[in-house]
This record gives C-alpha cells, sequence and structure tokens, in this order.
C-alpha cells in the first residue's frame, strides 16, 4: 500500500446538518453516514462559503472565497485557470476522479434576462476579448462542457480531461429524475426508452394526492436511478483500483445530485415517509410580528397566491407542503445512505479501509419548512448555511468525537492537501481539519458571501449579502438597504428575534460589524505574490 492515504469523499446536494442521525435527527434512516461519525469526528459548526450550488462547490475545489476565485453566483463557470486541489493531488502522483454532481460550469443553457448591465448604445462598445475586467477570460477553452445541448447535438461528447484537477470522471448532470450527461447514456444501455421514465408526464400513479410542489412518483426504477449510477461508478473504481493492485494513492469524488428539488425519490424511497410522522420544524412557526422584510415578502407572496413554487429560488410554503416535502426529502436522503453503504462495503472488501481517508458532507442545506419557507434563497438560516461535515481518518485513535470548532467548506481543500502531506498553492485561505481534530483552532468566525443576479424579496437585482456567524451570533448585511439582521444563536437558536434595531444590543452589533470588515479584509486576496522589490 501507498504511504500516501487515499480518499474518498461523499458529497451530497441540498441536504442540511439536521436531517441525518447522527445531528439528532431521530426519523430519517442514515446507519451508514451515522456510522461513519461513530468512527471519526463530527463537526457540529461547519459552514458554507456560499449556500449557492456554484460558488461553494468552486470554494471546495480551490479553498478561496467566492470573492476570489469569481464564481460569485450560479452561472459564472470556475475559470479554466484556476487551480484546484485536484491539481496539486495529480501532481504529487495521485489519481483523481469523480463520479456524479460537478457543477464548475452552466448546467442550465437558459438565456440569462434580468440582472446584466444596460450599455449604453451611444457609446463604442468594446470588443467581447477585452469587456471584462479579465481578458479573454471565458476563451482559455471549453466552458459548455456540463450544459445539457452540448451531450445532446454530441452523443459522443466527452469533457476536456483532467477536467479540474480530475483524470477520470463520470458526469450525472442535473437532477431528479432528469439528470444528463454520462448518466444518460448509462440508462439508454439498460433500458430502450429512457424518455419515456423521466418527468412528471410519465411519472406513476401515486396513492394520494402530492401537495408538495415539485414533487412526483417518478417512473425510474431504483436500480436505474442517478444516485445508483453515482454509486455504481464510485464502487467500479474501487474495484479497477485493487485489480490492477496499484501502489497510486487515489482521491476520488463520489458527489450525488440528490437530496434536491424536484422531489423524486425512486420505488420504495418515495412513500418510505409518511408526512403523517414528519413533524413541522420548530422553526416553523415563526411569529408574524418579527418576521424580516424579505422572509415578509415571500409570505405575502404565498398568502396572496402568487407564490413562485415551480422556481429554484425560495418560497412561501404551508405546513403541509412542508411535511411532504421533507418526507420525500429524507427518502432521498436514505436512498443516498443505502448507496453509501455499499461504496463503504466495497472499499473494505478491497482491503482499502486501513489506508483511506474517508469525507462526507454536503453542498448546502434547503430551509425544509424553517420559516414557512421551502429550497434556498439569500436569507442566511443555520437550516441553509450550516452542513453536515464528518472526517474519518484510520490512524486516528478516538473515535465518535464530536467537534465545535467553527469552520467550513473553505477548509476542505487544505484540508485533504495538509493530511496528503503536500504543500498548499498561494491564495489558499482555509485551515486543516486534521489539525482541528489534533487540537488546533478553528476560525474565530465565517463569512459567507452571496450575490443575487435577480432581484426578489424587495431587494434590487445583482444585490449583495455578507453574513458573519461566530460561536453566539449570526449577523447579516444586505447592500441597498438599510436594515440588517443580529441573532442570538445560543439563546434564540430558531432566529426568530432579529436584534438589529434592539437598543441593549447596539454594542454587540457594532462589534460584530467591526468583526466582519476585518474578517473580509483578511479574507482579501494575497497571490499572486510579488516577483520585484518594490521602492
Amino acid at each position: 500500500m501507498s504511504k500516501q492515504p487515499n480518499f474518498l469523499m461523499f458529497i451530497n446536494d441540498q441536504h442540511r446538518a439536521d436531517h441525518l442521525g447522527c445531528y439528532g435527527n431521530h426519523i430519517v434512516q442514515t446507519p451508514h453516514i451515522d456510522d461513519m461519525a461513530s468512527r471519526g469526528t463530527r463537526f457540529n459548526k461547519f459552514y458554507v462559503a456560499c449556500p449557492i450550488c456554484m460558488p461553494n462547490r468552486a470554494t471546495l475545489m480551490t479553498g478561496r472565497m467566492p470573492s476570489l476565485h469569481g464564481v460569485r453566483q450560479n452561472g459564472i463557470p470556475l475559470p479554466l485557470q484556476a487551480t484546484t486541489f485536484t491539481h496539486l493531488l495529480r501532481a504529487a502522483g495521485y489519481h483523481t476522479a469523480l463520479f456524479g454532481k460537478s457543477h464548475l460550469q452552466c448546467i442550465s443553457a437558459n438565456k440569462i434576462e434580468i440582472g446584466l448591465p444596460i450599455r449604453d448604445p451611444n457609446k463604442i462598445q468594446p470588443p467581447s476579448e477585452i469587456s471584462e475586467a479579465t481578458r479573454s477570460i471565458w476563451n482559455d477553452g471549453q466552458y459548455d462542457q456540463e450544459l445539457p445541448p452540448t451531450w445532446k447535438e454530441d452523443p459522443n461528447f466527452e469533457p476536456n480531461l483532467p477536467f479540474y484537477g480530475f483524470d477520470e470522471i463520470s458526469l450525472a448532470i442535473g437532477h431528479s429524475d432528469r439528470v444528463t450527461g454520462h448518466y444518460s447514456r448509462w440508462l439508454a444501455e439498460r433500458h430502450p426508452d429512457p424518455d419515456s421514465l423521466r418527468g412528471p408526464d410519465n411519472a406513476l400513479p401515486s396513492n394520494k394526492q402530492i401537495k408538495a410542489p415539485q414533487a412526483w412518483r417518478t417512473r425510474i426504477p431504483e436500480e436505474l436511478y442517478p444516485t445508483t449510477f453515482v454509486a455504481e461508478k464510485t464502487i467500479e473504481f474501487l474495484n479497477g483500483h485493487a485489480k490492477k493492485r496499484s501502489e497510486k494513492p487515489f482521491f476520488v469524488q463520489c458527489s450525488f445530485p440528490d437530496p434536491h428539488h424536484p422531489f423524486t425519490p425512486p420505488g420504495k424511497y418515495f412513500d418510505m415517509y409518511d408526512p403523517e410522522d414528519v413533524p413541522a420544524p420548530r422553526a416553523f412557526f415563526h411569529p408574524v410580528e418579527k418576521l424580516p422584510p424579505h422572509v415578509a415578502a415571500l409570505h405575502a407572496e404565498r398568502d396572496q397566491g402568487n407564490a413562485k413554487k415551480t422556481a429554484q429560488r425560495a418560497f412561501g410554503c404551508t405546513e403541509e407542503e412542508a411535511r411532504e416535502a421533507i418526507a420525500l426529502n429524507y427518502g432521498s436522503i436514505t436512498m443516498i445512505d443505502d448507496s453509501i453503504g455499499r461504496v463503504l462495503g466495497s472499499l473494505e472488501k478491497n482491503g482499502m479501509l486501513d489506508n483511506t481517508v474517508i469525507i462526507f458532507t454536503t453542498d448546502h442545506g434547503d430551509f425544509m419548512g424553517d420559516h414557512q419557507l421551502l429550497l434556498k434563497a439569500a436569507i442566511h438560516y443555520q437550516g441553509l448555511i450550516r452542513v453536515p461535515c464528518i472526517w474519518v481518518d484510520p490512524t486516528n485513535p478516538n473515535q465518535g468525537i464530536s467537534n465545535d470548532a467553527l469552520c467550513g467548506t473553505l477548509d476542505l481543500a487544505n484540508s485533504i492537501l495538509d493530511r496528503a502531506g503536500i504543500e498548499g498553492f498561494n491564495g489558499m485561505q482555509g485551515l486543516s481539519l486534521s489539525q482541528i481534530i489534533k487540537g488546533g483552532n478553528g476560525h474565530d468566525s465565517m463569512i459567507i458571501e452571496e450575490g443575487q443576479r435577480r432581484g426578489y424579496m424587495g431587494l434590487e437585482p445583482n444585490f449583495r449579502a455578507r453574513t458573519l456567524v461566530t460561536g453566539d451570533w449570526r449577523l447579516t448585511m444586505y447592500s441597498g438597504v438599510n436594515w440588517g439582521e443580529l441573532y442570538n444563536l445560543k439563546n434564540d437558536p430558531n432566529e426568530f428575534d432579529n436584534l438589529w434595531n434592539d437598543v441593549a444590543s447596539a454594542k454587540i452589533q457594532a462589534e460584530l460589524i467591526e468583526k466582519l470588515a476585518r474578517r473580509m479584509m483578511d479574507l482579501s486576496d494575497n497571490s499572486p505574490l510579488s516577483t520585484g522589490h518594490g521602492p
């Protein structure tokens, strides 16, 4: 066996921390993930850098905040020139592989209609190659490699390798039963008419009326669902590596597109959980008089019958909708847990457990009924920004540890490189989870960045949000408005009492605003290094 450890990283999509047994949930069944927690370290205060797929996944890959790597929102690809931790692993001799969701490039070909700058027709417009602050930023390679039309127009299309530092990839692009990419080819090899299985028009009849928005009983069976594809490809990789008896260490990312809306868990997972047995979350019952302006705006849309329930961003929901969405989401999570169990079984069967660091985390959370909301938006409640992270190191004798250090997605790249004994590249900003496990300090606070091209919830297009989380507090500021949010997480874990205008909290508010400014200064870029001596 190689002296350097292997790495197996599981990552789910829209999956909040408290939707796991090991994080205190007594309904959803996640025995394999819970077993991982019993053999490793569970981080309780693990935060995303941005609660949106593309920005946070780019942070995972680079160990840099969205304002630095440039992926500020969905729809901005990670530049191909960006250095990722997988580039460094490859350079040090690792075999790197990704199976499932990547989302480092755009996955929707829909035309952008809102939020772009309005050009002055009376001025000479710059050529496209010098229309951005970085010249020819999108002319250095292919940025349509995850767009469904690219795969549809060329049945033999393959992404360029290495893909952001991955030697080997099999992509599952999109969500629910409408995933494309390599998955579509895999499905077509196993069914004569794959399109007849997809979408709500081909859904199986349900024995009850489905109340949750964006939900249907998919016709795709369990054995052909994207979750199965991701697990199978990961198992094939592990079996192949063992068969070759390779001395080369590996990093493999097993990336599930679920749990995510639309809610389409297949087969037995669809009605595994009865909404009647799923209570509304405690944070659902937000007192009306205490709603902050943006949440009140979404509630008003719902109450007027104008909730945008088919879109990607959050909307105000009813208790019935929330409970059914949670039940369906639990089904997706349990299916993933079963698949993780099969992958871990392959790792053990091939004799790799003793030399493989296993990581479990998720991309971001979902309101899942908190504050009477579903999906996600630029409202940084804990259910959205706090995600699970489990680190299982076979060399660590301490097992089943719960760690309360402040850390997050920003730290994963540096953690993997540090554990592999590889120096990170200049510009990385994270800490090492291995060092935190050994007694090192976490961050004194975490920053969450978000920039939205569309305007909604009473906020103008291209608004920005910045959140500071400390051990006991969460402060959020929005551009273009004179209000903000301030919550005492210790005394008010449901985040009902916004203390922004509370006179008695003015001192702590000022201290946190200063800390936010200083932390943002600390997280400004230090790349590139100086190349010459100044005066």
